[in-house]
């Protein structure tokens, strides 16, 4: 499981460094072996342990080719998806097109969501989080079922 936020950077191949403390799990889990694609809801990239990836791709073949929304959902994230390893030094290395998509500069936010990560631009990050946080101290939105019952 992954989780927690992570100020990272990108260098100037477009690689970026894997914090230490997912290394030995991911190369456990996957000796290493990562697929990074988009995030068609949100402007960040989302970066998977091979795996994890499989079962996402197995849920796309099952959508209908002859569908419009479920054939381009299938384009994005399909036309997108790159596999890499991370190399000996944590080091995964980022395709330009995903890059550019997510417009990612130097410094990069590498998020924990379960699963995956997600990589954001630094400064897209705070804006979203803020945004989120002023979201949630809104009393006017309505809770999902699932949230009514959510305490921390």
């Amino acid at each position: 499981m992954f989780r927690g936020a992570n100020a990272i950077s990108l260098d100037l191949k477009g690689r970026v460094t894997i914090p230490t403390r997912y290394r030995q799990s991911l190369l456990d889990d996957c000796q290493g072996q990562l697929v990074c694609t988009i995030d068609t809801q949100q402007p960040c990239l989302l970066l998977y342990p091979l795996p994890e990836w499989e079962e996402i791709e197995l849920k796309l073949s099952r959508l209908s080719s002859m569908n419009p929304h479920e054939r381009r959902l299938q384009r994005l994230l399909l036309g997108y998806a790159m596999e890499g390893e991370m190399d000996k030094n944590g080091r995964f290395l980022l395709s330009a097109p995903l890059r550019q998509h997510a417009k990612l500069d130097k410094q990069i936010m590498l998020v924990g969501q379960f699963n995956k990560f997600e990589l954001w631009d630094a400064e897209v990050w705070q804006q979203q989080i803020s945004l989120d946080v002023e979201t949630e101290q809104q009393a006017d939105f309505e809770l999902t079922e699932r949230l009514q019952d959510f305490a921390l």
